[in-house]
Order: C-alpha cells, then structure tokens, then sequence
C-alpha cells in the first residue's frame, strides 16, 4: 500500500483506516463488535464514516486486537507495521497525542 520506511500522509492514512473499516463491515460480527466497544450506531457510523475520529477509532480497535490486526492486514495485503504509524497521523491530525497506550 506505501513504501515501507516512508512516512503515511493524512490521505493514505485515511485510505487504510477506510480499507479497515470495509474490512469490519464484511462480517456482521466483527462489526458488531466494533460498534458495540465504540458505542456508536449503524447510523452514526454510516453518517460519519470518513470523520477523521472515525478513522482513528477504527485503527485503534485493529491495533487492540493483534490478531484481528494481521487477519486484517493478510487478507488486504497490507504490511501490519503500516498500520501505527497511520494512527499516528491521524492522530496528530486531531491533535492526540500519537503514542498509544
């Protein structure tokens, strides 16, 4: 998806969180589940899918689940080692702190 080594720009991060969020949505209980830890509705998350909140909640909840995460990142071809420092701008995008806990 990006040269490895080379920072993700707010677009291609965006672009990843999106992929990850199509990833949840093709399976009715794995998006459930990310619905159910965000509190956020199908209705909410259908209004604000390209929010920049959204995009990060999205690869905050791929990051918490290390399993979830290469699963993900398999089947769409991505290097998992993307995914983080994506977060990161988009974080820094919102002003968060970029380091996750």
């Amino acid at each position: 998806m990006r040269k490895t080594g080379s920072k993700p720009t707010a677009e291609s991060a965006s672009t990843l969180a999106l992929t990850g969020l199509a990833f949840l949505a093709e399976d009715g209980p794995r998006l459930g589940r990310f619905l159910a830890l965000t509190g956020i509705g199908p209705d909410q998350l259908r209004a604000a899918a390209g929010a920049p909140e959204t995009l990060l909640a999205v690869l905050d909840y791929l990051l918490g689940d290390e399993s979830l995460l290469l699963v993900f990142t398999a089947s769409k071809g991505i290097a998992p080692e993307s995914v983080e420092p994506s977060r990161a701008v988009l974080a820094q995008s919102l002003g968060i702190e970029a380091a996750r806990e």
